[in-house]
C-alpha cells in the first residue's frame, strides 16, 4: 500500500510537471521568470498572465515575518502538499538550514523558522521528499527587539529580572506569553538559552587593526520547568547557577511544546528578548554584586585596550534633536528611547529621545547612538550617565550579518550592553565604560540638503529654486551616475474619488500630480512607492513585488531600509545616507522629500537640480543647456522638464496593469498633454474669497494654483501644508556651530551643558579653592570658546617663589599625585 501511495503521488506530480513543461509554461523552480505565453513573475497576478502552477511553486505565506531567533510558524497559502506517510514536509531557509514542517488534513503546508542570526528577507524552499525543493518563497527575519511584544515572552517587571541578586532585589520572577503561539498543545517546557561569542583564533595575536575571528554560540543551558500547563504564565524563584552554566551572562527564555526533547533546535517556540542574566549568575554575584561586576568591568577594560579603535570612523551626531529627527536618511529613532512612545530611556536617564546611525561604520561595523534632553540639546557622557554612546557592534547588525560582530542585537549585547551593566548598573564605575564609549559630539556633523516635489507638481530644488512642471509621464527627479543613484517620478492626471478623470472643469482635467516614485542606488533593491487604490494611502514595491507592512513597519532590504509606520508615510534609507520621505496627500497627490548627504555635492542632475549651492544652474536640461530660473516662461520650464524623461531601458517602474502599460510603458512623456500654464483669479468666482483666506504667506502661489486648477480648497490646503512642512524641515536642518564639550574643573562645578553657538558655560570652585582661567565662556560663530581653560586649585597646592608668582601646574600635579604637601 505504501509503494502504491508513493507511486500515485509521484505519478500525479510527474503528470502536472510534464503537462506544463511540454509547453514550456511551468513555474517549477522558475519563480520570477516570464515565458512567452505566461509568467512566473509576481506581476502576473494583476496582469492575469500567471502560468497554471504559479501558486504551487511561487509561494505566499502568512504570517510573512517572525523573530530571527526562530520558532515562528507560518502557513503556505494557495498551495497543497501531500508527502507520503514515511516522508514529511521539509522547509529549507537560505539554501542551507532545514526545518521540519507539517501538513494538515487538507494538504495545507506549514513551516517553522530556524535560528538565523540575521534580519531581512530570506529565501526559503519547500520539499515533500527531502530532495526536490521546487517551491520557493521569501520570509522576513526580524530583529528581536523590533518584534511586537504580543509575539514574545514578556518578562514581567524587567528591572527585577536584570538586577536580581543585587542589593534589595530578590523574590519571585514571573513571565507571560500568549498560549496560542505554542499551538494546540496543552503542555510546555520552559528553558534558558545562553549566547556568547567565542574567539576561535589559535594565536596570541594583539588585535589592534581588526577584530579576532569569532564564532556565535546559542546554547541550551537548562530547563526552568517541564510539562507545565500552557497557561500563558509562569513564576519561579531563581537559584544561582554553577559552572559551566554561570559563564553564560546573556540569554533568553524559551517556551516550547513539551513534545520536544530538551534543547531541541528549530522547533515551534516563543522567546523572550535577550537580557542580562543577573538572576542566573553564580553565588559570588549575589554575595557581592558590586565587587563581582567591578572585576568584570576591569577585565573588559583590558580587553578593549587590545581591540581596534573604532571611534575614529563612527559618524558624528546631529547637534540638536530637531536635526536628528529631520536627517532621516542617516539616523532613525532608537526603539529604546522614543519620545513618541513616552521617552522610556532605561539606559539613558535624563534623555527624552535617542537616534541611531542607520548604517554601521565602514571597517569595524560599529554603531552610533545620539541622545537628547527636553531642551533639544545633545546629552554627553562627560556630563551624564545618560549621554550618547557609540557602539562597537551596531545594535541593528550589519550586512551580511550571520557572524560576530555583525549579528543584530546579540553582538551589541556582548560588546556594549552587558559591559554597561558591569561598569554602570551593577557597579559604580561608569568612568571606565565611558573611557571606551565617550560621546562623539557634533563638531563635524553636516546636515543633508533637501529637495521636494509637491502638489501639481511643484519643485523645490536642492538649491531652493521653485518652479512648476506639470508634464504627464515618467521623469528623472535625481540622477547621479557617479554614485549610481536614480530617483524617477511618474506624474498622472488627477482623479476624482469615483475613479473618473476630473472633467467637471476644463482646468481640472489638466491637473497632474506625482503618483509614483521609483529609486535605486547602485546594486540595491529597486524600491517603488505609488498611490494605492485607497485615498491618500501608499503602496510599496520591492523589485516589482508589493510589500505588506501589516506585520512590520521596518524592513532590512538589500542596500536599503524601509520604514512605514502608517499607510500614508514611507521612508526609504539607502546605504550612502540618501533618504526619501514619501507622503500621501489630499487629491491623490504624493509629496516627496529627497535628502542628500554632503558627498553628493556637484554630482546630481534632473528635475531637482544640481546640488552645488548655485541656483542659477539648477534648470540644466538633459542635453546640457541651462535655463535661467529668472524671467523664464512656463513653456520654457515645460520644455526643460520634458527633457528629463526616462526610457524603457532605464525605467525602474513596474507596469503591472493594462492602464500602466498603455499610458507609460510605450510613452515616457505624453506630447499630446498640454497643461494649464497659468490660472486667473476672478473676483467674481465664489472660490476665490475662501482661497485668499487660506493661501497666504510663503507658498501661497502654489496653494492658489492648485486650488484653482482643481476647484478644491482641500487640495490647495494639502499643497500648502506640504510646502510649510518642507520649510520646517529646512529650518530643522540648518547648520549649527558647535564649540565642543567643556569639562568641569576638579574641585569645582560647571553650570550649563549646551555647547552650541551663542551658549555660555559658567564655572565656580568649591570653598577653599581658587579659580584660574575664565569663569564664563561663550561659544563663538567660529567654533571657538572665548576665554581660557579653567582650573580650581586648592590653596595648599599653590606654588609661588620670589621670581614667579604664577601657577606652576606641572609641579602642582606632581605634588598632588605624590602627596607631598
Amino acid at each position: 500500500e505504501l509503494l502504491i501511495e508513493q507511486y500515485q503521488i509521484g505519478l500525479l506530480s510527474y503528470y502536472y510537471k510534464m503537462m506544463y513543461l511540454s509547453s514550456g509554461q511551468s513555474c517549477d523552480g522558475q519563480c520570477g521568470k516570464t515565458w512567452g505565453t505566461c509568467s512566473c513573475h509576481a506581476t502576473c497576478v494583476s496582469l492575469l498572465t500567471c502560468c497554471g502552477d504559479y501558486r504551487q511553486y511561487c509561494l505566499q505565506i502568512s504570517p510573512y515575518s517572525g523573530t530571527m531567533m526562530g520558532g515562528s510558524v507560518f502557513s503556505i497559502l494557495n498551495a497543497t502538499f501531500y508527502p507520503s506517510k514515511q516522508e514529511q514536509l521539509t522547509c529549507r531557509f537560505r539554501g542551507e538550514i532545514e526545518t521540519v514542517g507539517y501538513t494538515d488534513g487538507e494538504g495545507k503546508g506549514y513551516c517553522v523558522s530556524p535560528l538565523l542570526f540575521q534580519s531581512g528577507w530570506l529565501p526559503f524552499d519547500v520539499s515533500t521528499d527531502g530532495r526536490n525543493f521546487n517551491s520557493s518563497g521569501e520570509y522576513l527575519s526580524v530583529h528581536p527587539s523590533k518584534m511586537d511584544a504580543a509575539f514574545k515572552v514578556t518578562l514581567v517587571n524587567s528591572t527585577q529580572w536584570q538586577y536580581y541578586g543585587t542589593p534589595n532585589t530578590a523574590g519571585t520572577l514571573r513571565m507571560t506569553w500568549h498560549p496560542s503561539l505554542i499551538g494546540d498543545t496543552d503542555r510546555v517546557n520552559i528553558e534558558l538559552w545562553g549566547y556568547r561569542e567565542v574567539n576561535t583564533s589559535t594565536t596570541d595575536t594583539t588585535w589592534e587593526e581588526e577584530l579576532p575571528p569569532l564564532r556565535a554560540e546559542w546554547t541550551y543551558l537548562y530547563s526552568l520547568g517541564k510539562g507545565l500547563a500552557n497557561s500563558g504564565s509562569f513564576s519561579f524563584t531563581p537559584k544561582s547557577s554553577e559552572k559551566p552554566y554561570s559563564d553564560w551572562e546573556v540569554g533568553s527564555v524559551r517556551v516550547s511544546p513539551s513534545i520536544y526533547s530538551d534543547g531541541a533546535r528549530n522547533v515551534r517556540a516563543v522567546w523572550s528578548g535577550a537580557h542580562a542574566l543577573a538572576w542566573h549568575l553564580e553565588e559570588a554575584f549575589r554575595q557581592d554584586s558590586a565587587a563581582w561586576a567591578l572585576h568584570r568591568c576591569l577585565a573588559w577594560d583590558v580587553l578593549e585596550k587590545s581591540l581596534p579603535n573604532f571611534l575614529e570612523e563612527v559618524v558624528d551626531c546631529p547637534c540638536t534633536l530637531a536635526q536628528a529627527r529631520a536627517d532621516t536618511g542617516r539616523f532613525h529613532t532608537d526603539y529604546g528611547c522614543d519620545m513618541e512612545k513616552g521617552s522610556v530611556c532605561t539606559y539613558h536617564p535624563g534623555s527624552v529621545h535617542c537616534v541611531r546611525a542607520i548604517q554601521a561604520s565602514p571597517v569595524y561595523r560599529a554603531g552610533q547612538q545620539c541622545c537628547y534632553d527636553s531642551t533639544g540639546a545633545q546629552v554627553l557622557t562627560g556630563d551624564s550617565i545618560g549621554g550618547s554612546t557609540p557602539d562597537r557592534a551596531h545594535d541593528w547588525g550589519s550586512p551580511p550579518y550571520r557572524d560576530p560582530p555583525r549579528i543584530p542585537s546579540l553582538s551589541h549585547w556582548m560588546y556594549d550592553v552587558l559591559t554597561f551593566y558591569y561598569c554602570c548598573l551593577w557597579s559604580d564605575h561608569c568612568q571606565v565604560y565611558f573611557t571606551h564609549r565617550p560621546s562623539s559630539g557634533c563638531r563635524h556633523y553636516t546636515p543633508p540638503t533637501a529637495g521636494a516635489v509637491l502638489g501639481d507638481p511643484h519643485f523645490l530644488t536642492f538649491d531652493d529654486v521653485r518652479y512648476t512642471f506639470n508634464g504627464k509621464g515618467e521623469y528623472y527627479l535625481v540622477l547621479s551616475p557617479d554614485r549610481g543613484l536614480s530617483v524617477q517620478g511618474r506624474t498622472e492626471q488627477v482623479k476624482l474619488e469615483n475613479g473618473e478623470f476630473a472633467l467637471h472643469w476644463k482646468r481640472a482635467c489638466l491637473f497632474v500630480v506625482l503618483s509614483a516614485v521609483a529609486m535605486r542606488e547602485r546594486s540595491s533593491d529597486v524600491i517603488e512607492v505609488r498611490q494605492a487604490e485607497q485615498q491618500n494611502q501608499l503602496e510599496v514595491l520591492r523589485n516589482q513585488q508589493v510589500l505588506s507592512f501589516t506585520e512590520q513597519s521596518w524592513m532590512d532590504l538589500h542596500g536599503v531600509f524601509l520604514y512605514s509606520p502608517t499607510p500614508q508615510n514611507v521612508t526609504v534609507m539607502f546605504s550612502s545616507g540618501v533618504g526619501m520621505e514619501v507622503r500621501g496627500r489630499e487629491g491623490g497627490a504624493m509629496a516627496l522629500t529627497v535628502l542628500l548627504p554632503p558627498d553628493y555635492t556637484n554630482l546630481t542632475h534632473g528635475l531637482l537640480g544640481q546640488m552645488n549651492s548655485d541656483p542659477l544652474d539648477d534648470l540644466l536640461t538633459s542635453l546640457g543647456d541651462v535655463v535661467s530660473p529668472d524671467n523664464t516662461s512656463p513653456e520654457e520650464i515645460f520644455t526643460f522638464g520634458a527633457s528629463w524623461k526616462t526610457s524603457n531601458q532605464t525605467s525602474l517602474f513596474t507596469y503591472d496593469s493594462k492602464y500602466l502599460l498603455d499610458a507609460y510603458y510605450y510613452v515616457k512623456h505624453d506630447p499630446a498633454f498640454v497643461p494649464a500654464f497659468s490660472v486667473s483669479e476672478d473676483p467674481a468666482d465664489p472660490l476665490v474669497g475662501d482661497m485668499l483666506k487660506m493661501c497666504f504667506g510663503d507658498g501661497a502661489q502654489f496653494c492658489k494654483y492648485d486650488t484653482l486648477s482643481t476647484r478644491s480648497l482641500a487640495v490647495g490646503n494639502a499643497t500648502l501644508l506640504s510646502f510649510r512642512s518642507h520649510q520646517t524641515l529646512m529650518q530643522d536642518l540648518e547648520s549649527v556651530v558647535s564649540c565642543g564639550w567643556l569639562a568641569s574643573p576638579r574641585d569645582g562645578e560647571k553650570i550649563g551643558t549646551r555647547y552650541l553657538e551663542g551658549s555660555t558655560v559658567s564655572f565656580t570652585c568649591n570653598s577653599g579653592s581658587v579659580l584660574y582661567g575664565s569663569p564664563e565662556r561663550t561659544c563663538l560663530p567660529s567654533g571657538e570658546w572665548t576665554g581660557e581653560d579653567v582650573s580650581c586649585i586648592s590653596g595648599r597646592f599653590l606654588y609661588r617663589d620670589s621670581s614667579n608668582c604664577g601657577l606652576c601646574s606641572e609641579l602642582v600635579a606632581q605634588t598632588y599625585q605624590q602627596k607631598r604637601y
